[in-house]
């Protein structure tokens, strides 16, 4: 479980969420992108003042958290960072059909702790100088924000280039803490992480233009069907709920 000590001040809108029927279960369990693992943290406890529902939750990335559902983890609801797996799941028939929702579309930024990123232009002249030892990016093999991280690098002819310098983290929490650690002078982390730093830890930042990548659509999908599982994803679905969700740093579908 993903334990969050910070509690954004965007959390005070959850005081007025829906009362939705308390949904009688054992813990209901989900699997969630670890850029989206504090704020669903924050949501779950209070869907559970509400319900009276527990909701556990194991975050890591997008892809390894697919392949644990595949091999039979026993979750009940996939929070994923990306659109094609809970679709994915749906296919393969260990996902409940018609349940896949999109809960957010994440934003990339290009932050570091010692590097002044300026404008846009000075954030794409430091990238191009390639001037610093590490350049920090989730895998994009496991990662949709390492798959965007990718993209852009690549739109601006850099991938190659960089090579020599690009460290993978095995998710978008790790290589945040490759930034924060000073393994690496910068990197691309999810905007949601950026704002819930402190603000003396919050260093510089670009927040990287959605042309150069592909929109990355987060869905939700139901793995088990339970009248839990169903409470917890009308309660993702309302106006509060959301509205908490676009405080954090996402963008609503």
């Amino acid at each position: 479980m993903i334990l969050c000590n910070k509690r954004p001040y965007w959390l005070l809108l959850l005081s007025g969420c829906l009362c939705i029927p308390a949904a009688q279960a054992d813990e209901l369990r989900i699997a969630v992108a670890s850029n989206f693992a504090p704020v669903l943290e924050q949501l779950a406890a209070d869907f559970k003042k509400t319900s009276g529902q527990t909701v556990t939750m194991s975050a890591g990335a997008t892809g390894k958290l697919y392949t644990q559902i595949g091999s039979g983890a026993p979750f009940d609801l996939f929070f994923a960072a990306d659109s094609e797996k809970p679709s994915q799941l749906v296919s393969e028939h260990k996902a409940v059909a018609g349940t896949v929702y999109t809960y957010a579309i994440g934003q990339l930024v290009l932050w570091s702790t010692t590097l002044n990123l300026g404008d846009d232009d000075h954030a794409r002249s430091t990238l191009k100088a390639a001037g610093f030892r590490h350049l920090a990016i989730a895998n994009p093999a496991l990662a949709p924000y390492g798959v965007a991280a990718r993209q852009v690098l690549e739109t601006l002819r850099l991938w190659e280039p960089l090579q020599g310098k690009l460290v993978f983290g095995e998710n978008i929490a790790q290589t945040l803490q490759f930034i924060e650690s000073g393994n690496a002078e910068l990197g691309f982390i999810a905007q949601a992480q950026w704002m819930a730093l402190p603000q003396q830890q919050q260093g510089s930042h670009w927040q990287v233009p959605a042309a150069l990548h592909a929109p990355i659509t987060q869905d939700a999908v139901i793995l088990h069907d339970s009248a839990a599982a169903r409470a917890f994803m009308t309660y993702i679905q309302s106006a509060t709920a959301r509205a908490a969700i676009a405080m954090a740093g996402y963008t609503l579908p």
